[in-house]
């Protein structure tokens, strides 16, 4: 490592730890509000670090997990990774739910996928593209991925037209059981083509 990233990996948290020196709470009042948001900024940089080292660890004991097994990728993909990438969300948005902020939820439950589609794949591409010097990538939808297209597609129909043109802006709750049954119907029709 040259100077400056040795600088870098030892300055900062020096710096950082002598600013909670000076500026964390002491118990006599609530912190100043800049102190506060480059704490909780610094705080989301950790845990986002954290949890993308964690996050190859699992997906590297998995793949392994899955050659072992002679499982398929698809299958991992469609069962295992897909579980263990939405749990935490689907959790967050029952509870969310629970404490009666549907339309949060219900936005939250949008925005994660959303998020993770244009962001993940968008800076996926960006760095595959610098790394091998490329500015295409050949894609070819397997059927199970054309599945899942349909299948969303089907979803954000059912939403539409319960929610929004026969209930005037309300979810029934039969939509619940409609949703689950349409996850079930998507993991069959993905694992069996």
């Amino acid at each position: 490592l040259g100077a400056v990233a040795k600088g870098f990996i030892f300055g900062v948290p020096v710096a950082i730890g002598l600013l909670v020196c000076r500026y964390g709470p002491t118990g006599d009042g609530p912190m100043n509000q800049w102190a506060t948001t480059v704490f909780t900024l610094w705080g989301f940089v950790i845990s986002a670090t954290y949890l993308d080292a964690v996050a190859d660890q699992v997906v590297g004991v998995l793949t392994l997990f899955g050659t072992v097994c002679h499982i398929p990728p698809t299958v991992m993909g469609l069962t295992v990774l897909a579980w263990g990438n939405a749990l935490q969300d689907a959790l967050a948005n029952i509870t969310v739910a629970r404490k009666g902020l549907t339309s949060m939820a219900v936005t939250a439950s949008f925005a994660g996928p959303i998020f993770n589609l244009n962001i993940g794949l968008g800076v996926g591409f960006l760095v595959l593209f610098s790394t091998t010097g490329t500015n295409s990538f050949s894609l070819s939808l397997t059927p199970p991925l054309k599945v899942g297209f349909i299948f969303s597609i089907i979803n954000g129909t059912l939403i539409l037209i319960s929610g929004v043109l026969l209930f005037k802006g309300r979810i029934p709750q039969q939509f619940g059981l409609a949703a689950l049954l349409l996850y079930v119907a998507y993991a069959v029709v993905s694992l069996s083509v």
